[in-house]
C-alpha cells in the first residue's frame, strides 16, 4: 500500500502536544480521519487526555471516517473552555 503526506495544523493545547503550530504526517493511502488520530496518540500521548478534539480537512469539519488524501491539512481543533 502507498503512503500520502499531509500537514497537521494544531490549535490551543493540541499544539503544546505536539510542541508546535504543523508537523508533515505520513499515513497509508485510504487512511480515515480516525486513523490518522491513532497515529497521532501514539507518537504524541498527550492527546489521549484530551475529552474530545474537532477536525478538519481543507478547513471543512469531517467525522470520524473522512478518508485523507495526499496533500491535506489536518486541522486539530480543542474544545474552547471560558465564560
Amino acid at each position: 500500500m502507498s503512503e500520502i503526506q499531509i500537514k497537521v495544523v494544531a490549535f490551543g493545547i493540541a499544539r503544546d502536544i505536539i510542541g508546535g503550530r504543523e508537523l508533515d504526517l505520513t499515513l497509508e493511502q485510504g487512511t480515515k480521519a480516525h486513523e490518522a488520530m491513532h497515529v497521532l496518540k501514539s507518537q504524541y500521548p498527550g492527546f489521549e487526555q484530551l475529552t474530545s478534539l474537532n477536525l478538519a480537512i481543507n478547513e471543512e469539519y469531517v467525522d470520524d471516517n473522512h478518508t485523507i488524501k495526499e496533500g491535506d491539512e489536518l486541522v486539530l481543533i480543542p474544545p474552547v473552555s471560558g465564560g
